[in-house]
C-alpha cells in the first residue's frame, strides 16, 4: 500500500510534534505529500451568544490554526517533503474524518490519556479510528517526555 497522500491533524500543541516527525518520516519514505489540518474546533463557541466574545474566540482559534500548520510547514520545508495545509471548521474527529477521504492514511498525536481524564475528555484519536475509511497511525505522546 502506497502513502502518497498523508493527512496530518495537528492541535499545535507539544503533544502533536512526535506524530509530525512520523508524518515526516513517512512522506521521505512515500514521496508523499503531507497535509497539516487544523480544525477550528465548533464546540468552544458553538454555546456562545451571538456577540464580540464569540468572534474573539473564534479569531483565536483561527489564529492558533494558522500557527500550527506554519509549524508543519516549517518542518516539511526542512525535511524536503511537499506540504499543503487545510483549515476547516467543525468537531475535531468529524472534520477530520470528512477530509481523511481523499487521503491515504491518517498520521496523528495522543497524549495517550487513561483512567478518569480519558472518560470525561474522550478521545479525539480513538473516534478518528472508529470513523476513517483509511488506515490510521496514532503517535502516543507522554507529557513527562516533553
Amino acid at each position: 500500500m502506497s502513502f502518497e497522500k498523508i493527512l496530518l491533524p495537528t492541535d499545535g500543541s507539544v503533544f502533536t510534534n512526535p506524530a509530525v516527525d512520523k508524518a515526516m518520516e513517512l512522506a521521505k519514505v512515500s514521496k508523499g505529500t503531507v497535509t497539516a489540518l487544523y480544525v477550528v474546533d465548533q464546540s468552544v463557541y458553538s454555546n456562545m451568544p451571538m456577540d464580540a466574545a464569540i468572534v474573539n474566540v473564534y479569531e483565536t482559534l483561527e489564529k492558533e490554526g494558522r500557527e500550527a500548520v506554519a509549524y508543519v510547514k516549517e518542518k516539511a520545508t526542512a525535511a524536503g517533503v511537499r506540504f499543503e495545509e487545510k483549515i476547516v471548521e467543525g468537531i475535531p474527529s468529524g472534520a477530520i474524518n470528512a477530509v481523511s477521504k481523499d487521503y491515504d492514511i491518517i498520521v496523528m498525536g495522543t497524549l495517550g490519556r487513561t483512567g478518569m481524564s480519558k472518560v470525561l475528555m474522550g478521545s479525539v484519536a480513538e473516534k478518528v479510528i472508529e470513523g476513517s475509511k483509511c488506515p490510521v497511525m496514532v503517535v502516543r505522546s507522554s507529557p513527562s517526555k516533553q
